[in-house]
């Protein structure tokens, strides 16, 4: 690590450990300025307490600025408190500083993690961005969720569908050994159901998920906020 480095370790969001990065900027004089949670403010603070016993990790650019320019943008918006989750978090500040794009990547990564998270304790703070956000920001991130959420659904779906008829399949491979009297195969042919079943269950409540996140998304929608087919 080197003064002027986009620094970031991991954290846990909803109760699930190493989930996301909280990224900061490394000053080089053993403080880092970042946005600090649950505060919502840029501050610096120490390394230590940046890390919290976490391992740092340093993100790398072909292009970037040079590290005096990266702090000194760091240090211009010291105090701010204007946090969202979705469209201002401590990435697309680290970001901003060190290459001037305010982008986040787990942003854009966000919804494909969604299907492995319950949507119930997930609403709270999706739902606070987007009241926070404005009816613009909002219109477009909603559209562009149920657009991601298709291609998620779009992706799931035939997999789903070939480990239920793989289930079948299998199925009555084995009542056929059974009528032949060949345990043997019937025991084999068993495990392979069992295991497709099993995928199936389990893409299921992904597509289930999306499914709720849908409903969420419209139902929960700001009103006054149209949605883009």
């Amino acid at each position: 690590m080197a003064r002027g480095d986009q620094i970031y370790v991991m954290r846990e969001f909803v109760n699930i450990k190493g989930i996301y990065e909280h990224h900061g900027i490394d000053c080089g004089d053993g403080t880092v300025i970042h946005y600090r949670k649950p505060q919502g403010t840029v501050e610096r603070t120490s390394l230590a307490t940046f890390a919290q016993g976490e391992k740092i990790y340093v993100k790398n650019y072909k292009v970037c600025y040079i590290p005096d320019v990266v702090v000194r943008r760091a240090e211009s918006r010291l105090g701010e408190k204007t946090y969202n989750l979705l469209f201002n978090n401590c990435e697309h500040f680290a970001n901003w500083c060190k290459t001037g794009v305010n982008d986040s990547i787990q942003v854009r990564d966000f919804l494909p993690l969604l299907s492995y998270i319950q949507i119930d304790t997930l609403s709270k703070p999706l739902q606070d961005a987007i009241s926070e956000a404005g009816t613009d920001k909002t219109a477009h991130m909603v559209s562009q969720a149920l657009a991601d959420i298709r291609i998620a659904w779009d992706n799931i779906q035939p997999n789903y569908k070939e480990a239920v008829d793989e289930t079948k399949i299998w199925d009555q491979v084995a009542r056929k050994a059974l009528q032949q009297k060949r345990e043997d195969l019937a025991r084999r042919a068993i495990q392979r159901k069992l295991k497709h079943k099993q995928r199936a269950k389990e893409l299921e409540t992904q597509l289930s998920k999306l499914a709720e996140m849908t409903e969420a998304l419209v139902k929960n929608r700001p009103e006054g906020v149209q949605i883009t087919p």
